[in-house]
C-alpha cells in the first residue's frame, strides 16, 4: 500500500481506536462532541494495490499543473539553444511564481550544466532543467513521521480560503487509515462557520471534535490536549482562526495558542504547520515568511494545485524559505491530499 506517513518503530503494535469507547472527562470550558455517521462516511478507501493509486495520483497531478506545464514544456519543442530560449524560460518561471531568486538560480545552474556537458538539443537541455528543480526542490521532501508522541499534538494555521479546515479533515481520514486515532479541535472561534464545518468533517470521519460555541481558542486547544491525553488518543490536530498576516493582534494570539499548547504537554504542538493556497503565488511565500518568523513552522501544505499556472511556487519557498512541504493538494477529494515528492512534482510540472 501506498504509504502517506512514516511510523515510528516504536508505536504499538495494536493501535488505538478512532474513537475511545469511554466518554471524555469533563472539560472545564469546552464541550467533547462525538460526531455520529449523520453525513455518512466519506467515499475514499485506501487502496490494496499500491500501482493504480500512484498511476492515478500521477495522472490527477499531471492534470493539475497543466498549465504550468504548458508554459514551461511548450519552449523545448523544436528550440534552439540560444539565448532566446533561455529569455522565454525566464519569462515562464516567472510567470509560475517561481520567483526572481529561484528563476535567476536555476537559469545561471542551467547555462553552466548546458556548456559543461556540451548539450545540444531541446531535450537535453529540458532534462537538464528536470535534474536541477529535483535537486532544488528534495531538500523540502521529509516524511511526516507518526508515532512520536501521544498524543502528537498538531497546531495548523493559514489565511481564511486556503483550505485549511477541509485539509485538517482530510488528513485525518489519512491517518485513520494508518491505524491512527484522531481528535480534533475548533479553535478557529473567530469564523462563525468554522466550529459547524469541522464538525462536519468529525462527522464523516466519526472523530471527536473539542469546540465552544464562543471564548478563548487557546483554552479550546488547552482542553483538546488535556482530553487526548486522557483518552490515549494518537493524534490530536487543532484548528485555529484564519488570518493575514498582516493583522498583528491575532498573529499575537497564535503565539499564545501555542504557548498555552505547550503547558498542556510538555514540547507540544510537535508540528506546526502552515496551509497556503497555491494559486496565491508570491502571497502564500509572503504568508510562509510571516508565520515562520511568528510561530517556527515545522512544515507546510499547499492545497489548490490544480487549475493554476503558479505551480512554481514551491521553488520559490526552496529558495527563500525552505519549510518543509509534507503534502500537497489538487482536488476536493481525499485522494486528492497527497504526500509531497520532489521527483513526481517536477515530472508533472515539466511533463
Amino acid at each position: 500500500m501506498f504509504s502517506f506517513f512514516k511510523k515510528k518503530p516504536v508505536v504499538p503494535e495494536t493501535p488505538a481506536p478512532a474513537v475511545a469507547p469511554e466518554a471524555p472527562p469533563p472539560v472545564p470550558t469546552a464541550t467533547a462532541e462525538v460526531a455520529s455517521d449523520a453525513v455518512g462516511p466519506l467515499a475514499f478507501e485506501v487502496e490494496t494495490a499500491a500501482r493504480p493509486e500512484k498511476q492515478s495520483w500521477m495522472s490527477r497531478l499531471k492534470a493539475g499543473l497543466s498549465k504550468t506545464s504548458a508554459n514551461l514544456s511548450v519552449l523545448f519543442v523544436g528550440a534552439k539553444i540560444d539565448e532566446d530560449l533561455y529569455e522565454e524560460l525566464e519569462a515562464a518561471l516567472l510567470m509560475s511564481d517561481a520567483g526572481i531568486d529561484a528563476t535567476q538560480y536555476l537559469l545561471d545552474a542551467l547555462r553552466r550544466k548546458v556548456k559543461d556537458e556540451k548539450l545540444l538539443d531541446a531535450a537535453a537541455v529540458k532534462q537538464a532543467l528536470k535534474e536541477l528543480l529535483i535537486e532544488l526542490l528534495e531538500p523540502l521532501q521529509k516524511p511526516f513521521e507518526l508515532g512520536r508522541h501521544q498524543p502528537l499534538v498538531m497546531m495548523i494555521s493559514g489565511v481564511n480560503g486556503a483550505g485549511k479546515t477541509t485539509t485538517i479533515g482530510k488528513l485525518a481520514k489519512h491517518m485513520q487509515a494508518h491505524g491512527q486515532s484522531v481528535l480534533l479541535a475548533a479553535g478557529d472561534t473567530f469564523r462563525a462557520a468554522a466550529r459547524e464545518q469541522l464538525m462536519v468533517w468529525g462527522q464523516r470521519n466519526n472523530v471527536t471534535v473539542i469546540s465552544q460555541e464562543s471564548g478563548d481558542p487557546a483554552a479550546v486547544s488547552f482542553d483538546a490536549v488535556q482530553s487526548g491525553k486522557a483518552r490515549g488518543t494518537d493524534v490530536v490536530m487543532i484548528d485555529t482562526a484564519g488570518r493575514l498576516p498582516t493583522q498583528l493582534h491575532l498573529m499575537e494570539e497564535l503565539k499564545k495558542v501555542k504557548r498555552v499548547i505547550g503547558k498542556g504537554q510538555e514540547g507540544a504542538p510537535h508540528e506546526t504547520l502552515l496551509v497556503i493556497d497555491g494559486n496565491t503565488g508570491q502571497n502564500a511565500l509572503a504568508q510562509v515568511k510571516a508565520f515562520d518568523d511568528a510561530l517556527q513552522l515545522t512544515g507546510l501544505i499547499i492545497t489548490k494545485l490544480d487549475g493554476t499556472a503558479k505551480g512554481g511556487i514551491i521553488a520559490a519557498i526552496a529558495r527563500v524559505r525552505p519549510v518543509p512541504v509534507y503534502f500537497i493538494g489538487i482536488g476536493e477529494k481525499i485522494e486528492d491530499l497527497q504526500p509531497f515528492d520532489a521527483a513526481e512534482f517536477v515530472e508533472a510540472l515539466l511533463a
